[in-house]
């Protein structure tokens, strides 16, 4: 049977919340007429899922066993003072997480039978996600857990939220599909890390979405870090509405896995909006990175800045499709795309598509896309100062990644990229004292 029709019998709408009741039926509805993406569908031309599809998943709400915490550890980050919210097989894991008094923080499965939240679900809880894909809709209509998470007003989060999602590997293939939804109060600061990660070599694809809004004035951060074994795969959706004058921000690092999908969209929804998409991805043997960004400047005197930085090898392929598109009220904009990739391998593939809509006539607008390899000058010269060819090839391929990571904030997550960038890449740097 195939996973598509195995969903269908599956579904099965339990809440009695009917704002989400009617959500999930729109949204499955929608997912039976369009189906899973294919090839055939311009937005997924590089990207086929059929190697994934062929796996027979387990449908049903997962049972979550206990999972001591030293199995857990490696996964989180070494050297920050942080907040964790821990999931396992999609169920939330009270005695792995941490109580954070500084924030508040709903499970998903018990927003939905709070009758105060039911204006959250009606403003804010699927507005961006709906109708965007298939499988937004897939992650609408089974999605049973995730987090509604509300920074107050001019709150400050002291310490960075560890969002990490663990997939046990104690059944069958597993197929994830967890659900977040952030609201980032007026002049309130807020920073999150995000991971998806399985603990054994059982095949996982996780289809998740974030729905994130910044209220005036507001700073939000979110660090990706997709790291995860070889039979694990992720599609994953980030929605970003910002409104006038705040700044947000989304780091994605790609290293390991074996198919990787990043939706990532900005909907600028005031003036004073600043946004910033960076992106590390190093890969090797026969991995797939696809990296889809938007950024939708619809008011004016904001601005984007978007840099990517890929390197592949062995086998792997590498898609990078950022659209820029300026409103015709968005005058004075500065909007800024770069995507840069190196081949380390003639087996290795880029399919780069950098796009610009501009109907503003006052705008600065640029985007460029190099793809090439190693300069072999310097290359020459590293190894006329007695530096061996792959030392200095993994040295030259490191400092090529670092624009895309020297702006996090975090300084043990800095630490934590440069090491896996470093490791990935085979080059022995340490980075103990880099703040």
């Amino acid at each position: 049977m195939s996973l598509q029709n195995k969903l269908k019998e599956a579904f099965k709408v339990t809440t009695k919340n009917v704002t989400v009741e009617d959500y999930k039926k729109e949204a499955f509805k929608a997912f039976s007429q369009k189906g899973f993406p294919t090839t055939k569908d311009e937005e997924w031309k590089y990207t086929s899922l059929r190697s994934i599809l062929k796996k027979d998943y387990g449908i049903e709400a997962a049972k979550t066993s206990s999972i001591a915490p030293e199995k857990i550890a490696p996964y989180l980050v070494d050297g920050v003072d942080s907040y964790k919210m821990v999931f396992i097989d999609g169920v939330f894991h009270p005695l792995l997480s941490d109580a954070i008094d500084e924030i508040s923080m709903k499970l998903l499965s018990h927003a939905v039978e709070d009758a105060s939240y039911e204006n959250i679900f009606k403003t804010k809880y699927n507005s961006l996600a709906k109708g965007q894909s298939s499988l937004t809709d897939l992650n609408t209509a089974f999605t049973n857990e995730g987090v509604i998470i509300e920074v107050a007003k001019s709150k400050i989060v002291s310490k960075p939220i560890e969002l990490v999602y663990f997939a046990s590997g104690e059944t069958t293939a597993m197929l994830l599909q967890p659900r977040n939804l952030i609201m980032v109060g007026e002049n309130a600061q807020v920073k999150f890390i995000e991971r998806h990660q399985s603990l054994s070599n059982v095949a996982t694809f996780t289809n998740a979405v974030t729905e994130v809004f910044v209220a005036q004035n507001g700073i939000f951060d979110l660090y990706k870090v997709q790291n995860d074994k070889e039979d694990a795969s992720l599609v994953d959706a980030t929605f970003v509405s910002q409104e006038r004058d705040t700044i947000a921000s989304v780091y994605t690092f790609s290293f390991g896995g074996n198919i990787t999908r990043n939706n990532l969209s900005f909907y600028q929804n005031g003036s004073g909006c600043d946004s910033v998409l960076n992106g590390v991805t190093i890969l090797k043997e026969n991995q797939l990175v696809d990296n889809h960004t938007l950024v939708a400047h619809q008011s004016p005197d904001c601005q984007s800045n978007e840099t990517y930085k890929g390197v592949y090898g062995g086998n792997a392929t590498g898609v990078f499709n950022g659209k820029v598109i300026v409103d015709q009220v968005a005058q004075r904009i500065n909007a800024y795309q770069q995507n840069d990739s190196l081949l380390i391998s003639d087996k290795a593939t880029i399919n780069s598509k950098p796009q610009l809509e501009i109907f503003a006539d006052d705008v600065k607008c640029s985007h460029g896309c190099t793809i090439g390899q190693l300069d072999k000058s310097a290359l020459f010269y590293m190894q006329q100062r007695g530096i061996p060819k792959s030392e200095a090839e993994a040295l030259l391929t490191f400092a090529f990644c670092s624009d895309a990571v020297k702006d996090i904030k975090i300084p043990g997550l800095k630490r934590k990229i440069n090491q896996l960038m470093a490791d990935k890449l085979e080059v022995n740097i340490q980075f103990d004292e880099l703040s």
